[in-house]
Parts: structure tokens; C-alpha cells; sequence
């Protein structure tokens, strides 16, 4: 049996007082700071060796998480960018004369949302999408709410947790589990599908429901519909353009065979090419100074973001070997130590009665707590190294474990059931209360969770 040390022992403590924290609704930057703090003075590093370990171990959460932010501020660059040349509204209005009745309309501009959110994320697919096809909607007899929900489920619960294609939660995932990031999507597609399909499908039962009791009326929301005429030759231009650049990445990553990195490099790399093309064509002399705008915007977005994330996402990557060894040295830890994650794991296999079902409620509620705080992002790092933890309890999939609590994090936390962030910007472009838009959506994410957990407990 592997002996814990002051330094597990350390690192179990900031986790409880972490959460306790979170319970209270605070953010959680300052106790993970000063937990890689008590983990440098345990490891015999000193005050002015353990001050230095803080900014090292920023350093290695910046360096792991430096792709992921790279490429989603590039994509909101350019996404800026066509927003301005009213590209995106001609992308999407197309398929506005597909929308006939109410049900249509929800699921259509879920769907829509969907995509646009796994390409773009959801924070600039939500002005996109709703300024767009909310007036269609509304035309058809779907309420603004019922819009909301369906903007909002589908974008920051069912992509922004699945994030396929950017691959920022399942990045961030898989590093603090120590898994391939591949194992943390492909192992966790059957929790994704039944955590949307059971979400979505309890939301647009009530919805109907409450429709035909009358409880809920259309209301009329004006938007400026843009017309064709009203777009520059750059702006049809980049309208055709975005759609076959991404398509030809979804291609290529099939038949290529690009997955994690590679393919989220692609992306990036797209997105960069994209940027410089529709400057030239609409700025032609000047882009050289106008591309700048976009790309500050863009970095700006992502370190917005990201930016918690860092402090947070260093203190968890200290129960991983690696990067412990990185920021602390060799030979802190026993001889035998596998890192202070799977030691934990390892006792607590040994002296605690752990089984599956155990292993999926607690990652799973432990995941929903650090969601309190509406920043689904900044508690996937705790959540993944939870699932090593109880994964090497009960030697199970800790790729799936991880899954369940990126799940469990980003839909209570993302913006779904939390009235802050992405579900106060969903509310404001459907101009309904944020508090309404949070109560129509508790009931059937936490049937979804239930149901997943449930589901979890059987192929961990």
C-alpha cells in the first residue's frame, strides 16, 4: 500500500475547501493559489521556492490549456469579421423557409445552434442564430421562451459539453485525468447522446404541454431582417466561403483520420487562413492594419474566458504526475507514488467501500457543484481529476468518468440552469426573464443527469 504523505493529504484538503467555496458561490482562483503554496512548503521547497512553484505550475496550466485558447480566439476572430460583413446572417437565412409550425422551429433552430455553436461556440452563435431565426420562429406560434430553450440547451448544454470539434472541454478533460484526449470523447459519446436526447426531449414535452394549456403565448419580438441587397460583394463572398472551408475540415478529418490536436490544429489553421482571405477582399491595403482588430478581439475573448481557468486548472494539474514533477522537482513523492491523483485512488480503493454506481453520483455531483459558480469551464479540471480518482478506486473507465463530470460541469454551469453568463446573453437576444429561462430549464437537465448517471454506472 502506496503511504500518503503531508503532501496528499494537503491536496485532499484544498479540494474539500474548494468545494465548500464553490457552495458558497465564490470563485475558487485564491484557495487553488494558495494550495500549490502549502504543496510547495510540504515538498521542502521554502517560501521563496514554493512562491516560485505558483508561477510555475501557471506556467504548465498555461502551456496545456495554450492550444485550446489559441484556437477559440482565433475562431471568434474571425467570427467578428463576419459579423461585420453580415456573413453570418446570410449563412443562416437559407434555411429559414424550412421553418413551417412551432415544433419545427424549435427543433430546427436547435439544430442550427448546434452546429454553428460546435464550430464557433456558443457565445457568438447565440447573437447569430437568435437575431436571425427568432423572428421566423415567432411567426409560427413558438414563444420566445420556447426559442430560448432551445438556443440555450443546444448550444451551451448539448455542444458546449460534447465540443467536439474545438475540443476545449474534452482537452481540458483528458489533461487533468491523464487519459487521451480520444478516449474522453469516443468513450463518452453514450452519455452525450442520452445526457441531449432525454434533456431535450423532456424540455419540448413541457413546452408543448404548457402551449396548449395556454400557459405560454407568442409574443412579438421585432428584428431587422437583412436583406440581400443590404450585404457587400465580401460579405456574400465570405458567406460561401466559411461554409465549404469547415465542411472540407469535417471532411478532411474523416478520411484523414485527424483526431484531438490535429484536428482541432486544422480548425485553428482554417479559421487564421479565412481571416486573412476576408480582410484582403474587403480591406484590400488596408488589412494589414485592420486584421489586427479582429485578431485583438479575438484573444481578448479567449483570455476572458480562459483566464480563470489557469490559476484553477494548475492547482488540479498537481495530482498529476507530470506536471507535479514539473513544477515541484523529482524525487518529492514516494518511490512508488503513480502521482497524488491515482495514490488517492489506490488508498481509497483499498480502504473505502467503492463500487460503480458510487463512482458515478459522487463524480457526477461533485462535477454539479463546481458548476455553481456558472463557469462550466472551471471545474471540468477538478472533475477530471476526480475521475482518475474514483476510476482507479473501482478500476473503471476513467475516460468515461470524465465524460460524465465534464457533462455534469458545463450543463449546470455552462449556462443552462445557472442565470449568469451564457444564459443571461440567451434571455437578452430572446427578450425573456433569465430567471424564467433558468426555471424552464432545471427540470429537464436534472432528469438528464439522473438518466445519465444511471447510465453511467453500467459501462464505467
Amino acid at each position: 500500500m502506496i503511504e500518503l504523505t503531508a503532501i496528499h493529504w494537503i491536496y485532499v484538503f484544498m479540494v474539500l475547501v474548494i468545494i465548500a467555496t464553490l457552495l458558497m458561490r465564490r470563485d475558487i482562483a485564491i484557495p487553488c493559489i494558495l494550495g500549490i503554496l502549502l504543496i510547495g512548503l510540504a515538498a521542502n521547497k521554502g517560501l521563496a521556492g514554493s512562491t516560485g512553484a505558483i508561477f510555475q505550475a501557471l506556467i504548465v496550466s498555461a502551456t496545456r490549456l495554450l492550444s485550446i485558447i489559441m484556437v477559440i480566439s482565433v475562431i471568434v476572430a474571425m467570427s467578428r469579421l463576419l459579423e461585420e460583413l453580415k456573413a453570418s446572417e446570410l449563412m443562416v437565412k437559407p434555411f429559414t423557409k424550412f421553418i413551417k409550425g412551432p415544433s419545427q422551429a424549435f427543433w430546427f433552430i436547435g439544430i442550427i445552434m448546434l452546429v454553428v455553436s460546435w464550430f464557433f461556440w456558443p457565445s457568438p452563435a447565440t447573437p447569430l442564430v437568435g437575431a436571425v431565426l427568432l423572428p421566423v420562429a415567432l411567426k409560427t406560434g413558438l414563444p420566445a421562451i420556447g426559442a430560448a430553450v432551445a438556443i440555450n440547451l443546444f448550444g451551451h448544454g448539448v455542444a458546449l459539453s460534447s465540443d467536439f470539434v474545438i475540443q476545449g472541454a474534452p482537452t481540458i478533460t483528458s489533461n487533468a485525468a491523464g487519459v487521451d484526449i480520444a478516449d474522453v470523447m469516443s468513450q463518452g459519446i453514450p452519455l452525450y447522446l442520452v445526457m441531449s436526447v432525454v434533456t431535450v426531449t423532456v424540455a419540448y414535452i413541457m413546452l408543448k404541454r404548457d402551449m396548449k394549456k395556454g400557459v405560454l403565448s407568442t409574443e412579438k419580438v421585432h428584428f431587422e431582417e437583412v436583406q440581400l441587397s443590404e450585404v457587400k460583394r465580401s460579405g456574400k463572398i465570405a458567406s460561401i466561403l466559411v461554409p465549404i472551408a469547415f465542411a472540407s475540415n469535417i471532411l478532411a478529418m474523416f478520411f484523414l483520420g485527424l483526431r484531438g490536436g490535429s484536428a482541432t490544429a486544422l480548425v485553428g489553421g482554417t479559421a487564421v487562413l479565412l481571416l486573412v482571405v476576408l480582410c484582403l477582399i474587403e480591406y484590400k491595403k488596408e488589412a494589414l492594419n485592420k486584421i489586427t482588430k479582429y485578431i485583438r478581439e479575438g484573444f481578448i475573448f479567449g483570455m476572458k474566458i480562459f483566464g480563470p481557468i489557469i490559476p484553477i486548472a494548475a492547482f488540479f494539474f498537481m495530482g498529476d504526475m507530470g506536471a507535479f514533477v514539473e513544477v515541484m522537482g523529482q524525487d518529492i513523492l514516494p518511490a512508488e507514488s503513480q502521482g497524488i491523483l491515482a495514490d488517492l485512488g489506490t488508498q481509497m480503493a483499498s480502504v473505502v467501500t467503492m463500487n460503480k454506481p458510487t463512482a458515478a453520483i459522487m463524480e457526477v455531483t461533485i462535477a454539479g457543484i463546481t458548476g455553481l459558480d456558472g463557469s462550466g469551464f472551471s471545474g471540468i479540471a477538478l472533475s477530471g481529476s476526480l475521475a482518475k480518482v474514483f476510476g482507479t478506486a473501482v478500476n473503471g473507465s476513467i475516460a468515461t468518468l470524465g465524460a460524465l463530470g465534464q457533462i455534469s460541469a458545463i450543463w449546470i454551469g455552462g449556462g443552462t440552469i445557472i442565470p449568469w453568463s451564457g444564459l443571461i446573453a440567451v434571455a437578452a437576444i430572446c427578450e425573456v426573464s433569465p430567471m424564467d429561462l433558468a426555471r424552464r430549464n432545471l427540470i429537464p437537465v436534472m432528469i438528464g443527469l439522473v438518466v445519465t448517471t444511471i447510465v453511467a454506472m453500467f459501462i464505467i
